[in-house]
């Protein structure tokens, strides 16, 4: 399979901003087994400013400029961290820091495309990540929610895999509801699945839900799977290559690949 591994700040760091050291090194080692096994695998990585931030030792900052420093820092920082330990199990990786206009542009989305394919071929791992340095709002994707889309859609993914801190979708906000359930499956994008996520009209949505919801949109349209899960505990991943239910699975319109 070729997957799409998204991961966020939450999942890689301390709320210090500091690396989460051993989280980190089982979810490399896991990746470098499924990789072992002959999948595909992309990372879309999110942390560096976070990152940047507990290396230079300030305070969230609050204005642009200092968080497009502090990303740039924590870039370096995040890269290092993944040369080093997917190093360990033989693998290698690359750096690719994309904005909007590599998508919105012909030219650009075809010679984006072309690298990612190579760079498979050539067995290496890609890690991706928004050029938040240099991104302004009006090219800013937003999140990386959307990113790992945007980036299955391209190179036509079997999978998607954001990894977040809630288990998935569910009928209410389960911080607030104890009858909240999960929804394991998820086969159309509906306006109540949106507002469920805490689109308009709603106040349910934690954790921001409603960007990953977006995002499912996006991958199913291509015809690509998604599955939101915990990314807690590395492991999860072989559940999911092993077709065992885990978080919220939105189902790709195959009709509509292209």
């Amino acid at each position: 399979m070729r997957i799409v591994v998204k991961v966020g700040t939450s999942t890689l760091a301390h709320p210090s901003g500091l690396l989460n050291i051993r989280h980190t090194e089982a979810l490399v080692k896991v990746w470098s087994d499924i990789k072992n096994a002959g999948h595909e695998l992309i990372v879309v990585s999110s942390a560096a400013t976070g990152l940047g931030v507990g290396k230079l030792q300030i305070q969230k900052p609050k204005d642009i400029t200092t968080k497009q420093a502090a990303a740039a820092v924590g870039q370096c920082e995040l890269m290092y961290t993944y040369d080093h330990l997917f190093g360990q199990y033989n693998h290698t990786v690359a750096q690719m820091l994309l904005t909007w206009e590599d998508f919105d542009h012909e030219n650009r989305l075809r010679n984006l495309r072309s690298t990612l394919e190579r760079l498979l071929q050539l067995g290496a791992i890609p890690i991706i990540n928004e050029n938040d340095p240099i991104a302004i709002e009006e090219y800013s994707l937003g999140d990386n929610d959307t990113l790992a889309a945007l980036v299955a859609q391209c190179i036509h993914a079997d999978l998607v895999v954001l990894l977040s801190d809630i288990d998935g979708l569910y009928t209410a906000d389960p911080h607030s509801d104890p009858h909240a359930r999960l929804i394991p499956v998820v086969e159309e994008i509906t306006p109540e699945i949106e507002r469920l996520a805490g689109g308009a009209g709603s106040s349910l949505g934690t954790g921001g839900m409603l960007t990953k919801v977006v995002a499912a949109k996006r991958a199913t349209s291509a015809g690509v799977d998604m599955i939101i899960a915990n990314g807690a505990h590395a492991e999860v991943l072989y559940d999911i290559l092993e077709g065992k239910p885990v978080g919220t699975r939105f189902i790709g319109k195959k009709e509509g690949f292209q």
